[in-house]
């Protein structure tokens, strides 16, 4: 099966109001009008693209160690994922399936690093919840998701949603008050700093197969 038909699957039970969320069904029209404002604010239409030039970040791991772009791009192609943090469950599947992906990817050189808001308890969270291999780097108020072009502000109503419905106060989750996200990503940055792929979704539902990176990491050697 598919990461997308996984997440297909995930969302049908979802909104049907299965286990283990039994979400109250009014909960699906604020979070469907929200993404659909998204789509059509044309904000992905901002961010980065095949050949621009990857931004130099420097982050730190969940361990509060300094991670620079420019030192992992010297030991070869940069894959970077920009996803919306722990509490997310479309996101914890995609970095599942990044990791099932990642020896391959690092058979051809290729470094990664997972990049959201959420600060560093819930990074170390998101990694052994998700028994992932690759760092995740917390990006303190989206600056570096902000540079890609990624950045956008959840409306208000979306944020009364998700801190009085789902007791999730991203203000507390990420340190942050600016309710901001990511939308989720995934670029690979060759080594002299160019994007060679890239995609860019404002429906967090929707996730690009990370077997794409596998021909565009080839197409590089």
């Amino acid at each position: 099966m598919s990461l997308q038909d996984k997440l297909d699957a995930f969302r049908a039970n979802f909104e049907a109001g299965g286990p283990p969320y039994n979400a109250p069904t009014f909960i699906h029209e604020p979070m469907h009008r929200a993404t659909e404002d998204l789509i059509a604010s044309g904000a992905a239409s901002h961010a980065l693209k095949v050949g621009d030039r990857g931004p130099a970040f420097t982050l730190k791991d969940p361990d509060g160690q300094a991670v620079a772009s420019a030192d992992l791009l010297a030991q070869g192609p940069l894959i970077v994922t920009f996803y919306r943090g722990v509490w997310c469950p479309y996101c914890n599947m995609d970095l599942q399936a990044i990791q099932e992906v990642l020896p391959e990817l690092e058979a051809l050189g290729a470094r990664l690093v997972a990049i959201s808001p959420q600060t560093a308890p819930n990074s170390r969270r998101a990694q052994r919840e998700n028994k992932l291999d690759f760092p995740i780097l917390s990006d303190p108020g989206n600056a570096v998701a902000d540079a890609f072009g990624l950045r956008f502000t959840l409306p208000d109503y979306l944020q009364a949603l998700y801190r009085d419905t789902f007791k999730n106060d991203l203000a507390v989750v990420n340190g942050d008050d600016s309710w901001t996200l990511p939308m989720p990503a995934r670029f690979l940055i060759d080594r002299d700093g160019v994007i060679r792929y890239a995609e860019v979704n404002p429906d967090y539902t929707r996730r690009p197969d990370p077997h794409e990176l596998l021909p565009a990491l080839r197409g590089l050697a």
